[in-house]
């Protein structure tokens, strides 16, 4: 079943050197990239974003560390890819969140590190559900950045959503 599904290159990512060796590894799905943009996100993006983990003790270090406090480059890059089994594909080249149980040779395994606070600099977030990747999408892209119609953006909850962001 086709699927779309976000990616975001995190600020350590996008300040290692290492956007050609992530793409190369993404482009092993074979899958279509709908669109993509350059983000200088907002602590509101970025707390919307790890809204699941509000509450635990290293909600705060996250975030900091996703709006890009601890890299030179204060900025990420998101990524919608399409295809089929896209979620599966793209997190199994992605590797395991903890860069330390990480297959080697997935991006967080080769390319991510665990700061001595604690904090996973693994490099890249992968949209875990279908559910999760509507969510997020709509945090960092406007529908009309999106040239393909992957799910309905004509929804009540939806255009809030986007106005929130946007605004």
């Amino acid at each position: 079943m086709k699927e779309p599904v976000l990616v975001i290159i995190k600020p350590d990512g996008m300040s290692k050197g290492i956007m050609g060796d992530i793409f190369t590894k993404f482009d092993q799905a074979r899958l279509d990239v709908l669109a993509m943009r350059t983000v200088k996100p907002t602590r509101e993006q970025a707390e919307n974003h790890y809204k699941d983990l509000k509450g635990l003790p290293f909600f705060k270090d996250t975030i900091d560390y996703f709006i890009g406090k601890f890299h030179k480059r204060k900025k990420l890059l998101a990524i919608i890819y399409y295809g089929e089994n896209a979620i599966k594909k793209l997190r199994k080249i992605a590797g395991a969140t903890n860069p330390e149980q990480a297959d080697p040779q997935s991006i967080r395994g080769a390319f991510g590190r665990i700061t001595t606070k604690g904090i996973y600099e693994n490099v890249v977030h992968v949209s875990a559900t279908k559910e999760e990747t509507r969510r997020e999408i709509v945090i960092w892209f406007n529908p009309d950045d999106i040239p393909v119609k992957i799910f309905p953006t004509k929804t009540l909850a939806v255009k809030k959503a986007v106005k929130k962001v946007w605004a």
